[in-house]
């Protein structure tokens, strides 16, 4: 179980990180079902850690995908793992232990630098190694999914800011959608003020919720009836 001594948190779910990956960024972002819509899909992803979340996404997407089609995963990570920590976080799982070694058969001995590599002939990551704001800010592309995955807010609340929210929102393209294992009141209205309609759902083990939403530039219609008012607020 990999923990952030600068942080103070763990990269992931302690019950079982697997499991809240597929239930909070895969199914709060409607994946892999929407993979199906588009031929080029763009996945946003505040937070590589261990690699997790995008081992498990690319396992699915090599399952679902279509002949022609592309996946592009962009990851903002300021601390980026060496190569023999995300092997031993991954070992939990054997069956993405074939995946992981094709992950690190690029990544480098001294991770430092943004990078972006071919994985296979329809699957792109691209590790920008960067503060999350300078990085969303400076990126020129938009995510059709974004995996709102940093620290826990009460730990690393600069992941969770109004400023970077406002970025995410300006980075997503027409319908996208975002997913977070968190709920917390000031994260949830810092995006709906950036412009994303918010829905809480149950959580991971023992969270009791997360969120998850759509981007909606009006940022006057939460998807479930969430009285969420505009106005973002510090923490």
């Amino acid at each position: 179980m990999p923990f952030s001594e600068h942080f103070g948190d763990h990269f992931f779910s302690r019950r079982d990180g697997r499991a809240e990956c597929v239930q909070v960024f895969l199914g709060g972002n409607g994946l892999p079902a929407r993979f199906r819509d588009r031929s080029r899909f763009t996945i946003g992803e505040l937070g590589f850690g261990s690699g997790l979340n995008f081992l498990e996404t690319w396992r699915q997407w090599i399952e679902v995908r279509a002949p022609g089609q592309q996946l592009d995963f962009v990851s903002f990570e300021a601390f980026p793992m060496r190569a023999d920590d995300i092997r031993r976080a991954i070992a939990t799982w054997p069956d993405l232990a074939v995946l992981c070694e094709a992950l690190l058969a690029h990544w480098p001995p001294q991770p430092g630098d943004t990078a972006t590599w071919r994985l296979d002939a329809q699957t792109t990551l691209t590790v920008v190694v960067d503060d999350a704001l300078a990085g969303v800010a400076n990126w020129p592309g938009r995510a059709d999914a974004w995996y709102l995955d940093g620290f826990a807010p009460s730990r690393n609340p600069a992941m969770w800011s109004a400023e970077l929210m406002r970025e995410v929102a300006a980075h997503t393209a027409p319908d996208g959608r975002f997913a977070t294992y968190t709920a917390a009141g000031w994260v949830r209205r810092n995006l709906f003020a950036a412009g994303f309609s918010v829905e809480k759902r149950p959580g991971h083990g023992g969270k009791r919720e997360m969120m998850c939403g759509v981007l909606d530039r009006a940022g006057t219609r939460p998807l479930n009836g969430d009285s969420v008012q505009p106005g973002g607020v510090a923490p």
